[in-house]
């Protein structure tokens, strides 16, 4: 893994795919994952320190709680050679494996690159979690129709709005997915 894409893609691989010994191997042994959280309807420590605390946070600790999850990078582009990315736009579609519900959150990352001497690894992370709204979903169609729509994981902005405009049109009971439509605006 010697660019941020490949960082960014091997994080998925871990947090979506519940394979927490990735993160040993994209992540520095002290690295940083803090967080900011505009909701009350989902919660995560503050800060945690170092890959083995990170993991237990992001992949086995999060895998007690969601499943069928799916993380989109919402962006048109992202540069190779950068040492860190300021504002990355996410979108999550996932389960609630104690209630059935539907997940659907949006919000940004902001990511940490120390260059290695045979490789690049994450150092810092930061989530904000803008929205993470709870929708009724027993069956999983809903979790399904969004999910089967979008590309994974690079999601051009365009293509969201397009297709959730498209999906709400087509079925009245995606109308809560308006509101996911466009990706968080930079806080800066």
């Amino acid at each position: 893994m010697n660019t941020p894409k490949e960082l960014l893609e091997a994080y998925l691989q871990a947090k979506d795919c519940n394979r927490p010994s990735v993160i040993a191997d994209c992540y520095t042994p002290d690295a940083v994952l803090t967080y900011s959280i505009a909701t009350d309807t989902i919660a995560f420590p503050a800060k945690v320190i170092g890959s083995v605390a990170i993991a237990e946070t992001l992949v086995r600790d999060f895998r007690k709680n969601f499943d069928c999850c799916k993380t989109y990078y919402v962006c048109d582009s992202l540069r190779d050679n950068a040492e860190s990315i300021d504002f990355l736009p996410w979108l999550v579609i996932m389960r609630q494996i104690s209630t059935g519900a539907l997940r659907l959150g949006k919000g940004w990352y902001r990511w940490g690159f120390e260059p290695g001497q045979t490789r690049m690894r994450v150092c810092a992370m930061h989530i904000h979690i803008e929205r993470m709204d709870i929708i009724e979903d027993a069956k999983g169609d809903k979790l399904h129709a969004l999910q089967a729509a979008l590309p994974y994981p690079w999601l051009r902005p365009a293509v969201l709005g397009d297709t959730l405009e498209r999906l709400r049109k087509q079925n009245p009971a995606l109308g809560f997915a308006e509101e996911f439509q466009t990706p968080v605006p930079s806080p800066v």
